[in-house]
């Protein structure tokens, strides 16, 4: 996990010299970026958050918590954006979601408190101040820190503080995955392309020549949009659906409604189309996470699914 983080560090920073950024408020946006992304891959090497959950009991989450607001401070600093507005609203985004998770200890997994934090962090996600929290240098970028900061906060809240099992938060390999990555993958695509089609949502026009190449929009669409989302709506959604209803279909299939609806907004309110196959392909999603037990495993498939659509679709 230390190579890999090292290795989209140092990528990412050589990118960045190549389009020209430089200084003070770039070495502080890289280290930033750094920091962000460790903890979230740290965490995903295997048995890694529990055990440090074990040692540091509750106080570890609110240690995470911490480096995570620290960062921020030192990022506005540095590059010239700090106020005490913008300090302040990332306290709350910090720490408001670890205070809801203490108050909720000893309760089983899928209380109030759980399903709140996750609504608030997925509303926060959506519709918060992305460039405001994040001002330097704009573009994309902004969403990816927020994305990582989203990620980070729900480890700190879930795994550290809550405690929660199931979540599958790990990098690994198990057996047939291979077999259900790809048959999911196929059946999924024999159902949305002709359905995507017929309700002119998408047509055919190959963009093999997308920024960047293929690999780095794997690698970005990976880390940045599959991850997050299915550590949301698969480790922690449906998970806790199914325990508060005692009953995985429920939650499988609520899970997929709500990843589903999650969409409306994209590309213009209320896009039913975009729902329709965002639903579908969430049970498609949930249905390897369960299977397997990892969230990375169904990362790998949503990554497979959004990586193909943008590289052999366009969006109508």
């Amino acid at each position: 996990m230390l190579g890999i983080w090292a290795g989209l560090c140092v990528g990412g920073a050589l990118f960045a010299s190549w389009q020209g950024y430089g200084g003070r408020a770039f070495a502080a946006t890289v280290a930033a970026f750094a920091v962000l992304l460790l903890a979230m891959l740290v965490f995903a090497a295997r048995g890694t958050a529990d055990g440090f959950a074990g040692k540091a009991g509750m106080t570890g989450g609110f240690l995470l918590g911490a480096l995570l607001f620290v960062t921020h401070v030192m990022y506005l600093a540095s590059t010239g954006f700090f106020s005490v507005e913008r300090a302040a609203a990332m306290a709350a985004f910090v720490f408001v979601p670890l205070g809801l998770a203490v108050s909720a200890a000893g309760a089983p997994a899928g209380s109030w408190q759980d399903f709140l934090t996750i609504a608030g962090v997925w509303v926060s996600v959506k519709f918060g101040p992305t460039h405001w929290l994040w001002p330097y240098p704009g573009g994309r970028l902004a969403y990816v820190f927020t994305a990582l900061l989203a990620v980070n906060v729900a480890l700190a809240t879930f795994l550290l503080v809550r405690r929660a099992k199931g979540v599958g938060y790990s990098v690994g390999w198990g057996r047939n995955w291979g077999i259900y990555l790809l048959c999911s993958f196929i059946a999924f695509g024999c159902i949305a392309i002709p359905l995507g089609i017929g309700m002119k949502f998408i047509t055919y026009e190959p963009n093999l020549g997308h920024t960047g190449g293929p690999l780095l929009a794997a690698v970005g669409i990976l880390c940045f949009t599959a991850w997050p989302e299915e550590l949301l709506f698969r480790g922690l959604l449906q998970n806790f659906l199914a325990r508060a209803s005692k009953s995985d279909f429920a939650g499988w299939w609520t899970a997929s409604l709500l990843f589903g609806l999650s969409h409306i907004t994209n590309l213009g309110f209320p896009n039913w189309r975009y729902v329709i196959l965002a639903a579908i392909a969430g049970l498609f999603y949930g249905w390897v996470w369960k299977r397997t037990g990892s969230m990375f495993a169904s990362a790998l498939l949503h990554a497979a699914v959004d990586l193909t659509w943008h590289l052999l679709f366009r969006t109508l």
